[in-house]
């Protein structure tokens, strides 16, 4: 008979545990949470300090009257819920909702679930952790506050349903402050020069690129390029310098949850959410052939880069028996120190590094292979040797000027052996003879200028956000998909071949928050309130000071932009456009595409329009008026309202032509740019 009960998170593990526990041990799950704050109400009385008031959710009934009857049976209980503040909490609740006598309830966590790790985590149980019951329980209470604070003034002032959040708004900022630096930026102008230098004894010219005197020189345009080029003809060249030396590529470190995210999304092309979705499963198990269904990662949650001893030898026995003793690192990588790094548990690895990607590939579907062959082959990586490249930099002297040119040759493979992030530093476009010395003299054989325009910021990525949010100490590794996912269904923004773009919707609600709620999407304010539930995690700061004196100030704040919306009644904005159905004049509406046309007499009128918003300048091209469009996912663009134009733009078009070149200029912040090509007119917007 089972004694002994072991309460799990996910159904998915039962199966597994049970196998390596034997007859003795009934495995059950919870399936999550059994507890939460009520939907209907914010779930706690500020007049009552703040104690939050729990209910069971709905559709756990049965889970828990099933766990109570074997509890009843069972001499032990063990909560093994994930080892994390959020399953610190489970156990919590569900030691508070099965109402378990402490003295025969323990808490075991384990970092991969594999037979010897589960076995370990049974020899040294412990109490639940009430710092991190209470650090998890005060962010809970906090977006719950942002959230059901806030969200209603944005129903009045935009449209129901829509919502803010304490990561999500501040999230959704970053975004917007990028967009508004990329509209605003004015490309500069700027030239870079090649030059052909034949070597005797070769047949492939050497390619140079321009240098300048003694400090690297900005060539700004065609005049001072001109300039250069005439400087230049029938001078003698020479190599001046020859620097031979090494470059050292060290080993990449293990995946934490953010940097999987990254490189997924890179290399692989999956999104955060399905990165999430797949490392889960291969963390709860996967059918192999001999051994049943086995946990191949570690815990996929998780900021630090630490390994434990025992898998890090394991991987250098593992490495010197596959590819060499000499390709086994002496000492692990080292990451930079963070105090945002909470540490907690290992960095995602192979529960086994012996279970190469080769061995399991038939057993598991392409993309779960994928994301497992990504992992191994990233820790694998990083207990290895560093790739060494041999490096050559070259300086040539043409008259008065300087030209350099460098190479670099692998040397050693080191680490790349096994994993390669597309970084490859090897330089292909160069081959620099070895006959080469300070003493050669070349023949400058020809010249080719070329016109440049500085970019603007790129747009984030999913990735590209997630790396920002972890180093602004915004969010934790849990919250960075979930909260992308949030903004993509709300549709404050859209995704278009990976780059992120806002909304009309997602500016309005930005403005709002913004101008209402400025310390809510504060950067740094909320980097801090990380840093306090850490604090409270680690026993330092007492939960509900946090609580006592966020909430009054938020309630404040909310209050002033409940006055000042009642103050300005938001009334729908009546247009001339007459509805074709009654008669009545139409009014513009918010949507999930943005503005709309809508007749004012619904329900019984159910007349909508596209909203044709005037930009107040002609087209370009044929002289039409130019409207604010969406496109299908919501990015705002301009087009002509004429359907024989073709004439679009992601900018505003400008009402004046260029006085340079009669082409059109667009605006970009406070400057107006020339469209035309190689054009580069730039001047103040006028008021």
């Amino acid at each position: 008979m089972a004694n002994h009960l072991v309460i799990v998170e996910s159904p998915t593990k039962v199966k597994t545990i049970k196998k390596f526990l034997g007859s003795r041990y009934e495995v059950m799950a919870s399936n999550g949470h059994v507890r939460d704050l009520p939907k209907s109400q914010m779930g706690f009385d500020p007049a009552g300090d703040y104690e939050p008031k729990y209910i069971t959710i709905r559709g756990k009934g049965d889970i828990l009257a099933a766990l109570r009857k074997a509890v009843k049976k069972a001499d032990k209980i063990y909560l093994a819920t994930d080892p994390d503040r959020e399953g610190e909490a489970i156990s919590w609740h569900l030691a508070e909702a099965l109402k378990l006598d402490p003295k025969k309830t323990y808490r075991i966590t384990f970092n991969e679930i594999t037979k010897s790790a589960v076995k370990e985590a049974l020899k040294s149980p412990r109490e639940i952790d009430m710092n991190m019951v209470n650090a998890q329980q005060t962010r809970r209470m906090v977006d719950r506050m942002v959230g059901y604070r806030i969200s209603p003034v944005i129903w009045a002032k935009v449209k129901r349903g829509l919502s803010a959040g304490r990561v999500q708004s501040v999230a959704l900022r970053i975004i917007a402050d990028r967009e508004e630096e990329i509209n605003a930026f004015v490309p500069e102008e700027y030239w870079t020069l090649d030059g052909s230098f034949s070597v005797d004894g070769e047949k492939r010219p050497l390619t140079a690129q321009f240098y300048g005197t003694d400090k690297k020189m900005i060539i700004h345009n065609g005049e001072e390029m001109q300039k250069i080029i005439d400087s230049l003809k029938d001078v003698s060249s020479r190599v001046s310098e020859v620097r031979k030396g090494e470059r050292i590529r060290k080993a990449p470190l293990p995946f934490t949850t953010s940097t999987l995210q990254q490189e997924a999304s890179k290399v692989l092309n999956m999104s955060p959410q399905k990165t999430m979705r797949l490392a889960q499963q291969l963390y709860e198990g996967i059918d192999i052939k001999g051994e049943g269904t086995v946990g191949l990662i570690t815990y996929l949650r998780t900021d630090s880069t630490r390994i434990s001893e025992e898998a890090d030898a394991a991987a250098r026995a593992y490495i010197g028996s596959e590819y060499g003793e000499a390709y086994a690192a002496t000492a692990p990588a080292q990451g930079k120190n963070s105090q945002k790094i909470q540490d907690a548990h290992e960095a995602i690895r192979p529960s086994d590094i012996r279970r190469s990607p080769v061995l399991v590939k038939d057993q598991m579907s392409r993309d779960l292979f994928r994301l497992y062959q990504l992992i191994w082959k990233r820790f694998t990586a990083s207990r290895m040797q560093p790739a060494r490249y041999e490096t050559t930099n070259v300086r040539i002297a043409a008259g008065s000027w300087y030209f350099t040119v460098s190479a670099s040759r692998l040397v050693y493979d080191g680490f790349l052996a096994v994993y390669n992030d597309g970084e490859d530093e090897e330089e292909k476009g160069n081959r620099i003879s070895g006959k080469l010395d300070e003493n050669s003299v070349l023949q400058l054989t020809g010249l080719e200028p070329k016109q440049h325009f500085t970019q603007p910021p790129a747009h984030y990525t999913e990735a590209s956000l997630i790396r920002t949010l972890e180093e602004k100490g915004i969010g934790r590794p849990s919250t960075y998909a979930p909260t992308i996912t949030t903004l993509l269904s709300r549709r404050y923004i859209i995704k278009e071949q990976k780059n992120l773009f806002m909304t009309e919707l997602g500016e309005a609600v930005n403005h709002l928050m913004k101008d209402a709620f400025p310390t809510i999407v504060d950067i740094t304010f909320t980097a801090n309130m990380e840093s306090l539930l850490d604090s409270v995690g680690d026993g330092s700061v007492d939960w509900k000071e946090i609580v006592r004196n966020f909430y009054p100030d938020l309630d404040e704040a909310v209050k002033k932009a409940e006055q000042s919306l009642e103050k300005v009644r938001i009334e729908d904005e009546v247009t001339d456009v007459v509805c074709d159905q009654c008669g009545r004049n139409m009014v513009i509406k918010y949507g999930p595409y943005g503005k709309f046309l809508a007749c004012p007499g619904f329900p019984e009128c159910r007349n909508t329009k596209p909203f044709l918003e005037k930009a107040g300048v002609k087209c370009p091209k044929c002289g039409s008026e130019i409207i604010i469009c969406r496109s299908k996912k919501g990015r705002r663009f301009y087009g002509c309202e004429n359907h024989d134009c073709d004439f679009v733009s992601w900018q505003k078009p400008w009402p004046e032509k260029c006085p340079q070149c009669g082409g059109y200029m667009v605006e970009k912040g406070n400057k107006v740019v020339c469209q035309t090509k190689n054009c580069g007119y730039i001047c103040e917007k006028k008021a």
